[in-house]
């Protein structure tokens, strides 16, 4: 009893007089068992560590925290770990030189300054955590396998001096966001496959700036011809001259953070005592600007008098011959306050009329010869858009043939361009979606959906909106969806959907989860998770679809519908009441997993009456070591790991919790699926335990 005593108390004593932050330990115990605990890494551990206590290979610390990583050129192997962001103090991390691979993972430190990925074999795209990192100076990550469209997530990066994205397999065109690197000096994108033009970078004080062998079009900014180190070659510049900047364009946006462009001068200016002077373009554009104003301002009083005469009442209307000095009361008129505030506002301002059949275009807008739209200030639209008659050649002419399925909005047709590409045509039923009957409301559900990118998602490529015809056009997966792959008949197909397989796809959908409910502003309830909705790419990597169809809402808490989606998806409260939150998509998601445990469908008539539905008939057997054995689809023929097999099952009880505050958020099924991956690549697997 003694000596148990004495090791209690020896084991408090070494726990109290560790130096290291807790989670600062934790996630370096955690990265270590990631890496596959490499023998290089000297005084690590995979549990009851002290990083700074014990100087750890590469670790540096300030006190008990955690402020540098510096493991470069050690063979390191495995993948990053899934809460790097416990870091939080730590500001270098350096793994350059490695062997890393998979996807870089959505929890980074958040207040790093450097970050050094380059020269490894890590995928996917980036994260969108970066959007987060303002402090972010240096960002390395050449040299590795990233693929698809470079994801916006520049927009807060502005303290970012050198970013290197180079010899990697990016696509699409450059996000408008790099206008806002203002501190950005270095700029590496060479060896890619990005397209469009350069503009965004026309205003970047740019020293080092490498675009060699993309596809870059259009004509180089005229500002290039400043930068020192410049390397072009190997794109598709045109050679002709370069059209005129369009008029009236505004200067760029002074920062108010990091570096300012301007800065040096400024401070010389100051030293050498003299006063920023203002030349005499400058002079006659204000005064012109005075002059615009004054006439507009005048030409609204004259139209509000006119109209006030015409009605007959402007004793009632107007106290003072000057409108724009007046006022109104509760109980003036609607068209009245209308036209009060619009004498109020700047010229570029318009206000959306009252309702009414004989309310003519503002004198505003009938000034500066511009149109009223409704979109005036919308975020701009990504997508391309399409022709009727393009998108008719595509289908030939949306033919039977050429139908991949119907859905609630209906039916979705293969399209194939002049240039060979492959696309999914949905041709939107206005019956079925007569919100987006008026072209203003199409828009903005195409301007929402536009925005949503990650790896996992289906991205939006284009839509139409010709002739009262609604149609949205994505990305093309040659092997279909889940479902197809998952309840067809030919075990041929279905052995492909391996036990590793399966939970590479689980993860996936999950990440895409994650994003939408936890990373877009507002947040995106999907409302529709199904395998249906899940599609696959030639590699077997999950892509969900009809991401924000539904209305964003402006609560992101919860969205209310008069209907549900197909029968053995749909969450308790979703049935009861028609009240869609995120944790009904937590359940779909659910459903989901059971199907790929099992291989059966959501709901199945053929089968007995008690096994019908599957979330009721595989619910009590979730626990139950024995019965899960025989409820895992008969395809798998006995080859997956037993022990990830369980925790697999009590990922999916978690998720199909009937009480809705008990389903955990997609950020913790995210961890729990990462862990349990780890965790079968960090064990060898037994003979029949593939």
């Amino acid at each position: 009893m003694r000596k148990r005593l004495l090791l209690i108390l020896s084991f408090l004593i070494s726990a109290a007089s560790a130096l290291t932050d807790g989670d600062d330990a934790t996630a370096l115990q955690t990265l270590y068992s990631s890496l596959g605990s490499p023998w290089s890494l000297t005084s690590w551990v995979a549990s009851n560590g002290d990083p700074c206590g014990q100087s750890w290979k590469g670790v540096v610390c300030a006190g008990s925290s955690v402020k540098e990583i510096n493991l470069p050129g050690l063979s390191l192997n495995g993948q990053l770990s899934y809460n790097l962001g416990l870091l939080k103090s730590l500001h270098v991390m350096d793994l350059s030189n490695n062997q890393l691979s998979g996807d870089v993972p959505y929890s980074l430190p958040p207040n790093l300054k450097t970050l050094n990925l380059g020269s490894n074999s890590l995928a996917g795209n980036l994260p969108y955590s970066l959007s987060t990192m303002t402090g972010l100076v240096n960002l390395y990550l050449g040299n590795n396998r990233f693929s698809g469209n470079l994801v916006d997530v520049f927009s807060n990066l502005g303290n970012l001096t050198v970013l290197d994205l180079s010899f990697n397999n990016m696509s699409g065109n450059l996000p408008q966001s790099f206008s806002s690197l203002y501190s950005l000096s270095s700029l590496y994108l060479q060896n890619n496959h990005l397209t469009g033009d350069l503009n965004m970078l026309a205003t970047l004080q740019l020293q080092n700036l490498n675009i060699e062998n993309n596809q870059f079009s259009g004509w180089l900014p005229a500002s290039f011809s400043s930068i020192p180190n410049l390397r072009v070659g190997g794109n598709s510049f045109s050679s002709s001259p370069a059209p005129p900047p369009p008029p009236f364009t505004p200067p760029p946006p002074v920062p108010t953070s990091g570096r300012e462009p301007n800065a040096k001068a400024s401070s010389t200016n100051a030293e050498n005592g003299k006063k920023p002077s203002i030349n005499g373009g400058a002079i006659a554009g204000i005064v012109f600007a005075l002059i615009l104003s004054i006439i507009v301002a005048g030409l609204v009083v004259v139209f509000l008098r006119r109209r006030s005469r015409h009605n007959g009442n402007d004793e009632e209307k107007f106290q003072s011959t000057a409108p724009v000095l007046g006022s109104y009361t509760p109980e003036t008129p609607a068209k009245e306050k209308h036209e009060f505030m619009a004498s109020l506002l700047p010229p570029e301002t318009v206000l959306k009329p009252p309702p009414s059949e004989n309310f003519k275009e503002p004198i505003i807008e009938k000034v500066l010869g511009r149109k009223a739209s409704s979109r005036r200030g919308k975020s701009p639209i990504s997508a391309s858009a399409y022709s009727v008659a393009d998108l008719q050649l595509a289908t030939n002419s949306f033919s039977q043939e050429q139908l991949l399925g119907t859905g609630a909005l209906g039916p979705v047709y293969r399209g194939e361009l002049s240039n060979g590409k492959i696309l999914a045509v949905r041709k939107i039923d206005l019956s079925s979606a007569p919100s987006v009957q008026k072209e203003d409301d199409f828009m903005d559900i195409v301007s929402s959906i536009s925005r949503l990118r990650h790896a996992n998602l289906a991205e939006l490529v284009g839509y139409c909106a010709e002739h009262g015809q609604r149609l949205l056009v994505y990305e093309y997966f040659q092997r279909g969806a889940l479902s197809d792959i998952l309840h067809t008949w030919d075990e041929s197909f279905r052995s492909e959907l391996t036990w590793n397989i399966r939970v590479k796809i689980a993860l996936g959908t999950a990440r895409a989860l994650e994003y939408l409910h936890e990373e877009c502003q507002p947040a995106v309830i999907h409302r529709n998770l199904k395998s249906a909705n899940i599609l696959l790419d030639d590699e077997l990597n999950p892509h969900l679809s009809d991401s924000g169809i539904s209305t964003l809402s402006s609560n992101p808490d919860m969205q209310v519908s008069t209907t549900v989606f197909p029968s053995g998806y749909s969450a308790p409260e979703c049935i009861m009441s028609g009240i869609y939150t995120w944790e009904s998509d937590v359940y779909g998601f659910g459903v989901v997993l059971l199907e790929l445990l099992t291989g059966r469908k959501p709901m199945d008539s053929t089968r007995p009456r008690a096994e019908q539905s599957l979330v009721r008939w595989a619910t009590p057997q979730l626990h139950d070591i024995d019965a899960l054995g025989s409820m895992v689809d008969p395809c798998l023929n006995g080859m997956y790991p037993a022990k990830s097999l369980s925790r697999f099952a009590d990922i999916i009880a978690q998720c199909i919790q009937p009480e809705m505050e008990f389903r955990p958020p997609m950020s913790e099924v995210v961890q729990s699926l990462v862990r349990l991956m780890q965790r079968a690549s960090l064990n060898k697997r037994r003979p029949g335990e593939d």
